[in-house]
């Protein structure tokens, strides 16, 4: 099962591709807030209802270093959460959307 992280494109253009891959959430939470394939539209409408674009990564969970925790989150539904960065080889698509139009 893989599990999925939205970023905005600008944060996703701006690293190397062989760096590994944090979220602001990582500093201030501890952890890169992650998603399953069934959350992951209602994250988009929840969190990026003003932004034109994103990038979402689909991450194969078997190949990261750092350490995956399934919890409970919003209105108690579990998330998968990422204690640490995520390594560029866990990513096995990155997949830019647009949400709204003109973006």
């Amino acid at each position: 099962m893989h599990i999925y992280h939205v970023m905005l494109p600008e944060a996703w253009n701006a690293r190397q591709s062989d760096e590994a891959i944090t979220a602001d959430s990582l500093t201030t939470e501890g952890f890169i807030h992650c998603s399953s394939a069934e959350q992951l539209e209602g994250v988009l409408e929840r969190y990026f209802g003003g932004v034109s674009r994103v990038v979402i990564l689909e991450i194969d969970p078997d190949k990261l270093s750092s350490k995956l925790v399934f919890e409970p989150s919003t209105n108690n539904d579990v998330y998968p959460h990422i204690y640490g960065p995520i390594d560029p080889e866990a990513v096995v698509r990155a997949e830019e959307r647009q949400l709204m139009p003109g973006g």
